[in-house]
């Protein structure tokens, strides 16, 4: 049940409607049925493994509170994390390792049979492994109480606007606020739909619309070089974060609709002046989790030089292998990793090269530059992350800036979609551009009435017709 279909419609309204009609004693367990509901119309079994990770979840919490020796509480948080980690270990990189094995082993001539399996990959256990996974952490960390109610502890992993894609929450601050009585609110409910909207737009119209350009590209990149190529990847850097920015305000403004503040996960990222404050940017909720549940047990920056730079890497290979199960996200990973480090090494020589070419560092030129060359290593990283393969995403790095006049360019799709891209861009940057200032929709609310309706009923038009006519493509991160 995607977010941009009419089943989700009826479903999002009929759950809502009915959600503020019932007592407050009942709503969890008509919230709970809705969630597990909106997750198995995907496949009935995959509730089976979102009920056991949660359910050993729950148990450990309790028996940790139970222990006052700290041998048996870590006993009990191992056995957790095996059982949750161990899930998601089976079902998105048992292919992985084995076709990786199967590799090696043919390098080497050696023959064997390595055993694969033929399953998908449940959607969402990414996210709620690791958001069922923080909150034991927590637990045993004396953060919070561990939740005695199985069926809020239930609902807060299952809670349906953020089970597929996030935002990842923390059950400090979600777990209290499912509990809270919530009453209709008409001022609350518009902005949450105003969200919802804006989030659809980005996605149907923006992403999807991009994608016909860089799916031509990405798929056959043998056929270009140069500036097609360069076309392709800045479109799919507009592409990924409409696309997940796109579902995730969509989750916040359903969630908002229903009295429930998710977590804001992306903040204008390609205004970011460097990689550090890139991923203060993007994907906050994974960001920071890897953050508190990685990097900090690792040592974080407590640590000699060397292994500070290493606990930089390990956070950001395990984030790219988070991210899918290929060599690809790997590397994505790894030089998010390396970019980073290098920007801590260097950090010295960087702040003499600036002092020296702008003695104002607040100036419109300062800022420029930094933005430039971060936007341009982020860009690069993405053909990585997108291309089909190692191979793939070398061929585009290497024919990347080999400029061909004799290349199609603008011709790999019309151009009417072309412009029609570019425009959309635009609608994109000058929509961020305001929020550096304001909010968009406090800027939206100074507008006359008839403006201010005007531009919903002109976003919902376009919607719809990009949803009825466009090139549906999947949400990206619906992969992991």
């Amino acid at each position: 049940m995607f977010f941009n279909s009419l089943p989700f419609a009826l479903f999002f309204l009929f759950s809502v409607s009915l959600l503020f009609v019932l007592p407050q004693r009942y709503r969890w367990i008509f919230l709970l049925a809705a969630s597990y509901y909106f997750y198995m119309s995907w496949q009935l079994t995959y509730g089976m493994i979102l009920a056991g990770s949660t359910l050993v979840t729950y148990l450990g919490g309790l028996l940790m509170a139970r222990q006052s020796r700290p041998a048996p509480r870590k006993m009990v948080l191992v056995l957790c994390l095996s059982a949750n980690v161990g899930a998601l270990l089976f079902f998105k990189y048992f292919n992985f390792f084995s076709r990786s094995l199967d590799g090696l082993l043919q390098s080497l001539d050696l023959t064997a049979t390595v055993p694969t399996l033929d399953w998908l990959l449940p959607v969402g256990i990414s996210f709620y492994i690791f958001q069922s996974t923080g909150y034991v952490v927590d637990v045993y960390r004396g953060r919070i109480a561990p939740e005695r109610h199985l069926g809020y502890y239930a609902l807060f992993v299952a809670f349906w606007p953020q089970i597929l894609s996030g935002p990842i929450g923390r059950a400090g601050q979600l777990l209290p606020q499912l509990k809270e009585s919530h009453t209709f609110d008409y001022s609350r409910v518009l902005e949450g739909m105003r969200l919802m909207l804006w989030g659809l737009f980005k996605k149907v119209v923006i992403a999807d619309t991009l994608a016909i350009y860089v799916s031509r590209v990405f798929d056959h990149p043998g056929d270009y070089q140069g500036f097609p190529l360069i076309i392709a990847v800045a479109f799919y850097s507009v592409q990924i974060y409409c696309d997940f920015s796109g579902y995730t305000d969509m989750a916040r403004g359903a969630a908002r609709v229903m009295g429930v503040d998710l977590m804001e996960n992306f903040r204008r990222p390609y205004f970011a002046k460097s990689f550090r404050d890139f991923w203060q940017r993007w994907h906050i909720s994974l960001s920071t989790w890897f953050r508190d549940y990685v990097y900090i047990p690792l040592g974080g920056r407590r640590v000699a030089t060397w292994r500070w730079y290493y606990n930089l890497m390990v956070t950001f290979l395990l984030s790219g292998l988070w991210h899918g199960a290929n060599w690809t996200f790997v590397v994505w990973g790894a030089l998010h990793g390396g970019f980073i480090v290098l920007e801590y090494a260097t950090g010295g020589f960087q702040q003499k090269i600036a002092d020296r070419l702008c003695a104002d560092k607040a100036s419109v030129w300062h800022n420029t530059i930094q933005v430039g060359i971060t936007l341009v290593l982020v860009g690069i990283s993405w053909i990585f992350f997108r291309a089909n393969s190692i191979a793939d995403a070398w061929y585009i790095t290497r024919h990347l800036f080999v400029l061909d006049p004799g290349q199609p360019g603008l011709a790999v799709v019309s151009p009417a979609v072309f412009g029609l891209s570019l425009f959309l861009i635009a609608i994109l940057i000058v929509a961020d551009l305001k929020e550096r200032r304001m909010r968009l929709y406090a800027y939206i609310n100074r507008w006359p009435v008839w403006l201010r309706w005007s531009a919903y009923t002109v976003t919902g038009w376009a919607v719809a017709v990009a949803t009825v006519f466009g090139v549906k493509q999947e949400y990206i991160y619906f992969q992991f």
